[in-house]
């Protein structure tokens, strides 16, 4: 997927003793978008400012992808002279143990010589890795973070390019005393290494200001020398990733509130540890009434959260919930002196995991995939766990268009302003997130208008990166594929939805867990999918089949309800 910008210009930073003012070149493209603003001196709102950014970047440049050799050209080579290799290895294998011999007793010399061998090279080595560092940093940007400017906030997103780490930074208008008219929308900056660096010299002592530079958007032609085009094109995996962060956040979530200092004794517990062998995960271990304890795999380190609490609903059995490529909480660590809470919420056990910081009126939202191989869009979709029914085109666009019209607001709001069923506003809602024109606020549990690209993202290409999906609909095509045989009550208001599946020669019956909000919340199966990845990976095709195909009474189910608490109101 191709995407494209024209910059007029480039992001600049005028800094002196006293004043440091940023200016950010927005994409051209897209809408006028702008923000002009100067950073509040009280409050530490400088340090925050400028750590948040900082955790920002951190998250742009990742990736923990490993990386071998690529022994294509060995294996090619080796096919065209395996034969003629062994003949001749045959008829001189006596030499060849001769030498190895000679060569082993060479090289245990040379083992025990090595440093002051091989020194020099390392540090030549050494020596080239940080030229590297220095002159190519700006390649390993794959997509210029994303702004959005909305009445009462700047959010910047961001996502990494091992495509397993996603980042928000909220900042309220209250840090800033605005300095002029602003224009609402959505657009990229011009990002560099450079202006990482300029961040790290804000200072309270000095007057920052900040701003989306408007000019560009006034130049009427675009021959003039100062534009500059970008072109990049990403792998779909990539967008979709992004689209799938939004759909996670979502989902039913244990939440617990930590102290800042839990998460500094877990980064230093990581800092401090280095593991050598698995099982490499965090384990949450929570109980009824109890703090909640942390525990490091392998080494069996636990550390007791005192001051933790779980908010909402209180535990009603203890729970464990295992999370792995923690070393990417290190992204945290500059913001633990300035956090005034810490949030995390948790789907479950190899399930994304969202850490959210709050530094007065800025806060970082974290959001990691289950582990670090693990991206977001070949084993996240997250969106297929959210509710399934069907609204019509004229409700899609009633919502968007309330949506638009405010900027942020939560489903009850947009249900009061369109008249519109909640559950139908909710669903319209997840549409609109997956189309990448929506994002979910999860500190302020709310949804944003925002536009990840100019054009309409090509829905029909990203829509079937699930081969679930696609085998489901095909087993709901199918005649008699599907049958559903039991709609129940279960605790708390949720819902037990049963059915038989018929897929080949076999029959699986699939059970659902949906809550009030019909969101899946557990899920048993038979099939292989399932017992292999529980939910990691999403439903399988027949738990996928059996909610499509439920759909329609689980309507009829929600208005009965809604009648029920309407006479007894």
């Amino acid at each position: 997927m191709k995407f494209q910008y024209r910059y007029y210009g480039s992001t600049s930073v005028d800094s002196s003793d006293a004043t440091q003012a940023f200016s950010l070149a927005p994409d051209t493209l897209r809408p006028p978008t702008s923000f002009q603003g100067e950073l509040g001196r009280s409050g530490g709102m400088h340090l925050a400012f400028r750590e948040a950014l900082s955790a920002l970047h951190s998250v742009v440049v990742s990736d923990q992808r490993y990386r071998g050799r690529d022994p294509s050209a060995y294996k090619t080579w080796l096919e065209a002279n395996e034969n003629t290799l062994l003949a001749q290895y045959m008829q001189q294998a006596q030499t060849l143990r001769a030498e190895a011999s000679a060569v082993t007793s060479e090289l245990k010399t040379l083992r025990n010589q090595k440093d002051a061998l091989l020194r020099p090279f390392y540090t030549a080595r050494q020596k080239y890795f940080n030229w590297l560092y220095l002159a190519n940093r700006d390649a390993w940007y794959v997509l210029d973070p994303v702004i959005t400017v909305h009445p009462e906030r700047l959010l910047f997103e961001a996502f990494s390019q091992d495509e397993s780490s996603y980042c928000a930074v909220s900042v309220s208008h209250n840090v800033f005393r605005r300095t002029a008219e602003m224009a609402c929308g959505t657009t990229n900056i011009d990002y560099s290494i450079g202006l990482f660096d300029e961040f790290q010299k804000i200072r309270d002592y000095k007057a920052t200001s900040f701003q989306v530079d408007p000019a560009g958007f006034s130049v009427a032609t675009g021959s003039d020398p100062a534009f500059r085009e970008e072109k990049i094109d990403l792998p779909d995996s990539w967008v979709r990733g992004f689209l799938q962060v939004s759909s996670a956040m979502t989902l039913p979530a244990t939440v617990l509130e930590l102290h800042a200092m839990d998460l500094h004794n877990l980064c230093a517990t990581l800092r401090q540890h280095k593991e050598r062998a698995g099982p490499r995960s965090l384990r949450f271990e929570l109980a009824p009434g109890q703090p909640a304890r942390m525990v490091f795999e392998p080494w069996g380190i636990e550390l007791t959260a005192r001051r933790s609490a779980i908010v909402g609903p209180p535990l009603a059995e203890p729970r464990s919930i295992r999370l792995w490529g923690r070393r990417r909480l290190l992204t945290l660590e500059r913001l633990i002196a300035l956090a005034t809470r810490v949030r995390v919420h948790l789907l479950g056990t190899g399930m994304p995991s969202f850490w959210v910081i709050e530094m007065g009126e800025i806060s970082v939202t974290l959001g990691l995939s289950g582990w670090t191989a693990n991206d977001w869009s070949a084993a996240g979709r997250f969106n297929l766990l959210a509710p399934r029914h069907k609204v019509s085109d004229a409700t899609k666009q009633s919502v968007a268009s309330a949506l638009q019209r405010d900027w942020v607001a939560t489903p009850a709001e947009l249900a009061a302003r369109t008249a519109l069923p909640e559950a139908d506003v909710s669903a319209a809602l997840a549409l609109w997130v997956q189309a990448g024109r929506a994002v979910y606020d999860l500190p302020g549990r709310r949804y944003a208008w925002r536009e990840l690209s100019r054009e309409p993202l090509p829905l029909e290409t990203l829509r079937f990166a699930s081969p679930e999906e696609d085998a489901a609909l095909k087993l709901v095509q199918a005649r008699g594929g599907v049958s559903l045989k039991d709609i129940s009550a279960a605790d708390n208001g949720q819902l037990r939805v049963t059915g038989t599946v018929k897929d080949g020669k076999r029959e699986f019956s699939p059970s659902l867990l949906l809550n009030a909000d019909e969101q899946l919340r557990d899920a048993q199966c038979g099939c292989n999918f399932f017992q292999q990845n529980k939910l990691r990976r999403g439903p399988c095709a027949h738990m996928l089949a059996l909610r499509q195909v439920a759909q329609p009474t689980l309507n009829e189910t929600r208005t009965q309800r809604a009648v029920t608490a309407g006479e007894a109101a």
